[in-house]
């Protein structure tokens, strides 16, 4: 039991609790360290299933490592991170405001111009998030803040990994990531997840904003689920007139059920926004609000106050041809293998304490000057881009670690005697990272080359394919054919219960796939062959 007076870590005393849920608890409390107010949130592992456990917490700790370099106004900074008997921690900024749910609550829709300054600089913290690697996954009024200065805090990015001990997502199981209310489609299909299920989400948020409703309702989870996947994509218009034709159709676009269909970015939709959330001073001094505590707010604040431009917009890479190396000093001499040795000591140092960051940066530093020519195919350089392209993924930058696979591949293949298997490996993790950043339909194309490939050396049904399979299946699944992921899933069932029993762990958790994809399928639980008798005679 947590209570006011607590200590935590012999540094934190909690003073009053500021809100809690089914996961944990949030405190205000006060570092005596640096002698500033701060807010602490507990979250219990004991309401993550024991045997992912362990999974969960990694997980956790590491997109809490990933959150604290996101510099942007708009994140509470994040001080400290670790464990408090039972709990997780994190320590955090103790963020003034109220919450956008408390406003919808007592205001119903909000006008026009509020509306599209929240979900603009919302936007903004997206972009950053999302060229981080970071995807919030759980996007929603409840998470999102409004301060007395009218800036926008976009809080609890990280805490959602809990409810998925999922490393990567493609090796979902059946738990469900995030809020069903809004959740993006490939979300609920437990697919891979890119940044435009985050738009998807913001777009069911800007729906609640301008009608005071989200724009799906149901009686259950499930039911929710199945509503998003299968339901027409509904209107402003239907509940609100006046609404701009262009912010009507933008929403349309983020409700998109289809991820490719949706604005390629969060600069993008920002950009749409921006304009609309930028009011003379008399309308914004009509629309300021006073909150219970006596406080005003506005959002639209910061358009006339700006706090800062977003990052620049690039479009991802997908040639290895035009991936550039970052620009080697002039005058730099490459190191020596000796060096070379010790930074590597330094590096494996520095991953032993989890500082993937600091490690990469330091292996990349010391690569730098070999990024050219011959001397970045020697195998023992080759071998360390190859530690440098994992420890990227270990610290959660995809899309450094895309690149750096991708530079890689041809290296390899240029060698005299190619190690094809490790070949195949940097392939695999190179669809990873674009699955990771919602490059889901380039991620199943390489995916589906490497099994054809693989088959062709392997016998078919080779127990060294199952993982692939299964990733190929639920990607086909986060594209929308349910029906083939079913198929193919129903086939792996049959493969592993023939080589590891029917009752056995791994044919459970494809079980377990099946039963999820039928329910949200059909909408109907039960309706499917989802019993193993069925899935063998299917």
């Amino acid at each position: 039991m947590i209570e006011a007076q607590d200590r935590v870590a012999d540094r934190y005393e909690l003073t009053y609790p500021l809100g809690h849920g089914g996961m944990g608890e949030v405190w205000a409390g006060f570092d005596e360290k640096l002698d500033r107010p701060v807010a602490i949130k507990f979250l219990r592992q004991l309401a993550v299933p024991q045997n992912e456990r362990d999974t969960a917490v990694e997980r956790f700790m590491r997109e809490a490592r990933v959150t604290a370099r996101l510099d942007h106004p708009g994140v509470p900074s994040v001080h400290d991170v670790g464990h408090h008997d039972d709990d997780l921690y994190i320590v955090m900024q103790l963020v003034p405001g109220v919450l956008l749910s408390d406003l919808i609550a007592e205001r119903g829709w909000l006008a026009i111009p509020w509306a599209a300054a929240i979900g603009a600089q919302i936007c903004s913290v997206l972009a950053v998030a999302h060229a981080a690697s970071l995807v919030h996954r759980d996007l929603k009024p409840q998470n999102v803040m409004v301060t007395p200065t009218g800036a926008v805090k976009v809080l609890d990015f990280g805490v959602a990994a809990l409810l998925g001990a999922d490393v990567p997502r493609l090796t979902a199981t059946s738990h469900t990531l995030g809020t069903p209310t809004y959740m993006a489609p490939e979300q609920a299909l437990n697919s891979a997840v890119g940044p435009r299920a985050d738009l998807y989400a913001l777009g069911c948020v800007l729906f609640e904003l301008l009608t005071g409703s989200p724009p799906y309702r149901a009686d259950s989870p499930l039911g929710m689920l199945h509503r998003h996947l299968n339901d027409p994509i509904p209107s402003i218009k239907e509940h609100r007139a006046g609404v701009p034709d262009g912010l009507v159709q933008l929403v349309v676009r983020l409700l998109a059920k289809d991820p490719q269909h949706r604005p390629v970015s969060a600069v993008e939709v920002y950009e749409m926004l921006a304009p609309l959330g930028q009011v003379d001073e008399e309308l914004a001094e009509d629309l300021a609000l006073t909150v219970a505590d006596g406080q005003r707010i506005d959002p639209t604040t910061p358009y006339r106050y700006p706090f800062g431009p977003l990052p620049p917009q690039a479009p991802p890479p997908t040639r290895v041809d035009i991936i550039p190396p970052r620009a080697t000093p002039e005058g730099a001499e490459p190191p020596s293998l000796d060096e070379l040795a010790e930074v590597e000591e330094r590096v494996w140092a520095l991953a032993e304490e989890e500082r993937f960051t600091q490690a990469a940066e330091l292996l990349e530093s010391a690569l730098r000057p070999v990024r050219k020519g011959h001397a970045a195919k020697q195998p023992r350089i080759l071998e360390l881009r190859l530690n440098l392209a994992n420890l990227h993924v270990l610290a959660g930058a995809f899309r450094q670690a895309l690149s750096e696979f991708q530079r890689l591949i041809p290296d390899l293949a240029a060698r005299p005697a190619p190690d094809q298997e490790l070949i195949w490996q940097c392939r695999q993790q190179a669809a990873v990272c674009q699955a990771e950043l919602g490059e889901a339909a380039e991620a199943l194309r390489e995916l589906q080359a490497l099994l054809a490939e693989a088959q062709q050396a392997m016998p078919p049904d080779s127990s060294e394919l199952f993982p692939l399979r299964q990733q190929i299946a639920m990607l086909v699944a986060g594209i929308g054919d349910v029906v083939d992921a079913r198929r193919q899933l129903k086939g792996l069932w049959r493969d592993v219960s023939a080589l590891y029993g029917p009752q056995s762990a791994p044919a459970a958790e494809i079980e377990a796939l099946l039963a999820h994809l039928d329910r949200l399928g059909d909408g109907k639980p039960g309706s499917a062959d989802t019993t193993a008798g069925q899935h063998g005679t299917a």
